[in-house]
């Protein structure tokens, strides 16, 4: 799936001149928890979110130190954060290096650079235009679209090939020997894993084969370094 099936277009933006107050005005009327800033060609020169109005004198939340972390603190730094929680228009809080991403990227691509830069949204760029934004709720919607809503016939020979062959295509599931039985379409996993992680994973690979009502675990875990073996916990089984 690419960026451009899920992503909200066209994308509400600012400028660097709109005020704090237009801009967090914005965010609330139109649900969003940020907001792409591009100049007057139309080009992306920053973002601004949500972060950004957490620190505010009006709030009384700036940040504050001790006075002699605040000896030891840069007044360069001090001077930045006086702005960010002082200042009245967008280009004095937003972020200036923005992440972006393209239309035709996948949302793999868009996960990757969510979690490599601790953010939680994307400008869709083209060319330097902003043409939509994508956020993690817009993953979580595809998500929601993609599961499964309906409960799927399959035979037990089809289920258990089913598991079999996600498990052979797992390389956490290789050092362990994990058998699947399947009666009435009720999963049971028995044998040995070498971490008990590989349990959960394990069951976790059977639920998600159509046709599957319920799994049983019956998998033992055996400590490789202790040589000790634990069988499943009678919850588990």
């Amino acid at each position: 799936m690419l960026i451009q099936e899920i992503m909200n277009a066209p994308a509400f933006t600012v400028s660097p001149k709109t005020s704090v107050l237009d801009a967090a005005t914005l965010m609330l009327d139109r649900h969003v928890s940020g907001l792409p800033v591009v100049d007057v060609g139309g080009n992306l020169v920053g973002i601004v979110s949500e972060g950004d109005f957490l620190r505010r004198g009006e709030l009384r939340t700036e940040r504050k130190r001790s006075r002699v972390l605040e000896f030891l603190t840069s007044p360069g730094k001090l001077a930045d954060e006086y702005v960010l929680s002082h200042g009245r228009s967008v280009g004095e809080v937003m972020t200036s290096e923005v992440v972006t991403v393209a239309p035709d990227a996948t949302l793999t691509i868009a996960v990757d650079l969510m979690e490599k830069h601790g953010i939680k949204r994307l400008p869709v760029v083209v060319q330097g235009k902003v043409i939509g934004m994508v956020c993690r709720s817009d993953l979580l919607r595809a998500l929601a679209n993609m599961l499964p809503k309906e409960k799927v016939q399959a035979s037990d020979d089809q289920i258990a090939e089913a598991i079999i062959a996600e498990l052979s295509r797992q390389s956490w599931s290789r050092n362990g020997y994990i058998n699947v039985n399947v009666v009435n379409s009720v999963v049971e996993l028995s044998g040995t894993v070498f971490d008990e992680r590989e349990r959960l994973a394990a069951t976790v690979a059977a639920e998600n084969v159509p046709g599957v009502k319920s799994v049983t675990d019956h998998i033992t875990w055996i400590d490789p370094y202790l040589g000790v073996a634990v069988p499943a916990s009678s919850e588990q089984a």
